[in-house]
């Protein structure tokens, strides 16, 4: 036995932290999990729109993908600990899981409760000792190991493990707290910014589709330059502040990262799958054959109707106008809405509505072979505190729980 009070003392009792409590505990290591709010995960209970989409159907190359450049550094996390081992691990649990058509991956009872339970449960037969409310107020070294102050108690271990998250979703808790830790340490901390966070925007008419929502378009963000500086396909819906759903939520991150957000233009192809040439040959027949019909209902054929009626307004045309006699000028008008809509941005809505944390504790001060500073022996970092955003779709726990999963095992 060291004289140590623990072997290891992990800051957060999140996803990456419940993960890796358990499994340093089940390699019979004295394990304490902090957790400064009154109760565990609390950020898994509203994830998914309190459904919890724990991973995404695909390898490890999928995963890597999701976080861009950054990904790179999950390579030895997803090794350990792939989609599919996550998956099991939940199954054992008694967690159902069902892949839906988007490659989401939830439990069947759409309950992310179920998946909080299965953690605790697992957590409480490998032995860790979890503690509730007890915030760390500060982190010191000590001679081979640390001391861990709390409002309760001064408490020594061997290893700690920084599992606080990042900035989003301040109401869980996620205050960023690591990152004060590890600046102490000798850690960079690369700028965060929110990410996954619905877009807000300039004009008017937007909030009038509120409740309105495409199932596939394309998006791409610019900055007045000829190359977008993010694009995504996925879902749009469109709500009284702008935009939200998987498409805006994950070009996000480009935006609230951008110095002047509000000079930042967003571009719409309502439908990806239908070429430009395509469309405007369907607008010309089917005007010609129908020309009775309002041309916003020959429209709503391929969108909403919602949305077909403000496409007709935003090309300066009646909303009575029939699709009799359309112009050349004015069906072209309407094919570049359809397939190059341009809205000026606002912004975001911020950490309170972000899903997750852009930025955090530089990848290149962390080991991706074991998740230990090469500041500080002894010292572990695991899930959203560090660097690393993904795509909506579970790439993010899957990150957590994989980069949990690794520390423990050298803790």
């Amino acid at each position: 036995m060291s004289g140590f009070d623990f072997d290891a003392v992990v800051l957060g009792a999140g996803a990456a932290g419940l993960m890796a409590a358990i499994h340093a505990a089940d390699r019979g290591r004295r394990v304490l999990l902090l957790e400064k709010g009154r109760k565990p995960g609390v950020k898994i209970l509203m994830s998914g729109g309190t459904r919890c989409n724990i991973t995404h159907h695909c390898d490890a190359r999928g995963i890597v993908a999701a976080f861009g450049p950054n990904g790179k550094f999950l390579h030895s996390a997803l090794a350990g600990f792939t989609p599919q081992q996550v998956v099991e691990f939940f199954n054992a649990e008694g967690v159902a899981t069902k892949v839906e058509d988007t490659g989401k991956i939830f439990p069947v009872s759409d309950r992310a409760l179920d998946v909080l339970n299965a953690l605790l449960r697992r957590l409480e037969r490998s032995g860790a000792k979890l503690a509730l409310a007890e915030p760390a107020v500060d982190v010191a070294a000590i001679e081979n190991g640390f001391r861990v102050s709390t409002p309760l108690r001064q408490i020594t271990c061997e290893h700690l493990l920084v599992t606080t998250g990042g900035l989003s979703y301040p109401g869980c808790g996620t205050t960023g707290d690591g990152y004060g830790f590890a600046r102490k340490f000798g850690h960079t901390v690369v700028p965060t910014r929110p990410s996954l966070v619905p877009l807000t925007t300039q004009p008017a008419w937007v909030p009038e589709l509120k409740g309105v929502t495409i199932p596939d378009v394309s998006l791409k963000v610019f900055d007045g330059g000829p190359k977008p500086l993010s694009a995504r396909r996925g879902a749009l819906l469109f709500a009284h502040f702008g935009l939200t759903g998987p498409a805006p939520m994950d070009v996000s991150r480009a935006v609230s990262g951008y110095l002047e957000p509000a000079k930042l233009t967003l571009e719409i192809d309502f439908l990806p799958d239908v070429p430009e040439p395509q469309y405007e040959q369907f607008l010309q027949t089917e005007t010609a054959a129908n020309g009775k019909k309002l041309l916003a209902v020959v429209m709503a054929d391929r969108t909403t109707r919602r949305l077909a009626d403000q496409m007709v307004k935003l090309a300066a045309l009646p909303e009575t106008r029939t699709a009799a006699a359309l112009s050349k000028d004015d069906r072209r008008k309407l094919v570049s809405l359809a397939k190059r809509m341009r809205i000026p941005l606002r912004g975001t809505l911020g950490y309170e509505k972000a899903e997750v944390t852009a930025g955090g504790v530089s990848l290149d001060e962390v080991d991706s072979r074991t998740m230990q500073s090469k500041r500080h022996p002894g010292l572990f970092f695991a899930g959203e505190v560090l660097d690393l955003d993904g795509w909506i779709g579970g790439y993010n726990f899957q990150s957590a729980w994989s980069t949990g999963r690794l520390a423990a095992r050298f803790l």
